[in-house]
């Protein structure tokens, strides 16, 4: 699978809540294919990542999602989870 997607931009849209397996396997997985993989969010800085119940890894942001154009990229991950989804919908910025 290496180099399979060298060249596609992949955007990761995710917030606080988002079920760690759900964003960070994907993503890795992504680079490992050769894509650039960014994390787009309402949020600014990091975003709190939660193994099941309990807060798990915090993830850099790399770009916000005002800021972000669907022309600028090949692929979308939604990461799964409650939290992630659920806070994505009802953000109003």
């Amino acid at each position: 699978m290496a180099g399979e997607l060298t060249g596609k931009r992949i955007a990761v849209v995710a917030t606080d809540g988002f079920e760690r397996s759900e964003l960070i396997e994907p993503r890795n997985a992504l680079r490992q294919a050769g894509a650039t993989v960014e994390v787009v969010s309402p949020k600014r800085g990091r975003i709190q990542g939660m193994k099941h119940d309990e807060k798990g890894d915090q993830v850099a942001v790399d770009r916000m999602i005002d800021e972000a154009k669907p022309e600028d990229y090949d692929g979308l991950v939604l990461p799964g989870g409650v939290a992630n989804p659920d806070g994505l919908r009802t953000d109003r910025g």
